[in-house]
């Protein structure tokens, strides 16, 4: 790399630059305020940890989005966070070791190895909320609210969210008894809806007739709440934890049926992670994710087993939906040793003004700084004066 080539970045990486870094921090504020009034605890856990904790319990994806590197120190093998939930994961479990149901919240820079459709860069900045210890449904009503709110507070309105509930194909994956390689091609088959597929695979494997049906039905389970109506009579006699799955889903309806869910049974998304509600939040023209989250357990994995469900989003794919703010009215205050006049700018920098103080002999005047006030010495008393920027 030549001195001409060494201002540019990494493919995928990204920097944020005025006046959209003060306009992410302040949507930050207003999230982390946001959470904080429904008691979620802000935590900030490192950048890099030993690989095994940033990758328990989580899949063979994460795994790939993880950059390695070994400990100079302990010559472990490290890694740099492609996630922050299992790290709030441990924090819970290791770290705080409460009774109680905890709530925690986050924000932070995350890396990936290869850009993917949710984030759109190898950076994103990652916030989120999870609810540890407690596993009734109301917790996964409650973090599909937050996210719903935090979604308003960006002022994005026209939003819907699908929601699944990976306990029911996991049980009756178990209940059909197939082998794992029979297991993945079904996986396939019914995360692409390829029904006659489907019906194939499982008559030629000769599963038995009722778990045929139903996991044939269960890739055709997908609208509005009147699809668990259907479920429930296609399920009728299936085994109680699908028929709990169905409760918690028809409960959720009833307490979020003023937004617009859509529901999808046979919505597998993190099958490998999560343990039961799914929910994806979508914009119209966005084309990916705007949001997502789920219940999961990983805090076994660190010695102590927590049901939990959360959420996490972008704070970058979130500012492209919100009007950078207007730029803030700035003081100039010229280069003179007065007493006085360093009174006055100590009195509005308190009162949260913006001011701007001239060096000796600088480049460039009040306006080339792009100050629309400056402070001017009239009647031996230095006063603030609006400039002519018409010009």
């Amino acid at each position: 790399m030549n001195h001409k080539d060494r201002w540019l970045l990494p493919a995928g990486i990204t920097e944020v630059l005025p006046p959209e870094a003060a306009h992410f921090e302040q949507l930050h504020r207003r999230l982390v305020n946001l959470y904080t009034t429904w008691g979620y605890e802000l935590v900030i856990p490192p950048m890099i940890e030993y690989l095994e904790s940033l990758l328990v319990g989580v899949g063979d994806t994460l795994e790939l989005q993880t950059f390695k590197l070994i400990d100079q120190l302990t010559g472990r093998m490290m890694g740099i966070r492609a996630d922050m939930t299992p790290q709030i994961a441990r924090i819970d479990a290791h770290h705080l070791k409460r009774e109680v149901p905890t709530r925690l919240c986050y924000l932070g820079t995350v890396l990936h190895t290869r850009p993917n459709k949710f984030a759109g860069s190898r950076s994103p900045l990652q916030v989120g909320a999870e609810l540890y210890g407690y596993a009734g449904v109301a917790g996964d009503v409650e973090i599909i609210s937050l996210m719903l709110e935090t979604l308003q507070a960006i002022d994005i309105k026209d939003f819907h969210i699908d929601i699944g509930h990976v306990g029911i194909y996991r049980t009756l994956i178990q209940e059909a008894q197939l082998n794992k390689e029979q297991e993945t091609q079904l996986f396939d088959a019914i995360k692409r809806k390829a029904i006659d597929e489907i019906d194939v695979l499982l008559g030629n494997w000769h599963t038995p007739c009722a778990a045929h049906e139903m996991l044939y039905e269960l890739a055709q389970l997908d609208g509005k709440d009147d699809i668990l109506h259907t479920a429930r009579r296609i399920f009728n006699t299936a085994s109680d934890p699908i028929h709990q799955a169905l409760d918690d889903l028809v409960h959720l309806s009833e307490q979020l049926g003023q937004h617009n869910l859509y529901f999808d049974l046979a919505e597998l998304r993190g099958y490998t992670y999560h343990t039961g509600i799914v929910f994806t939040a979508y914009v119209p023209q966005y084309g990916q994710a705007i949001a997502k989250g789920g219940r999961y357990d990983i805090g076994k994995m660190f010695g102590r087993s927590r049901p939990a469900t959360g959420f996490s989003t972008n704070l970058r794919a979130l500012a492209s939906f919100s009007r950078l703010p207007d730029k803030p009215s700035t003081i100039f205050a010229p280069a003179i040793n007065d007493p006085q006049l360093k009174q006055i700018i100590a009195q509005l920098r308190q009162q949260k003004q913006l001011v701007i103080c001239e060096l000796p002999e600088q480049i460039g005047d009040a306006k080339a700084m792009g100050c629309d006030r400056e402070l001017r010495l009239i009647n031996q008393n230095w006063q603030v004066v609006e400039l002519n920027t018409s010009n």
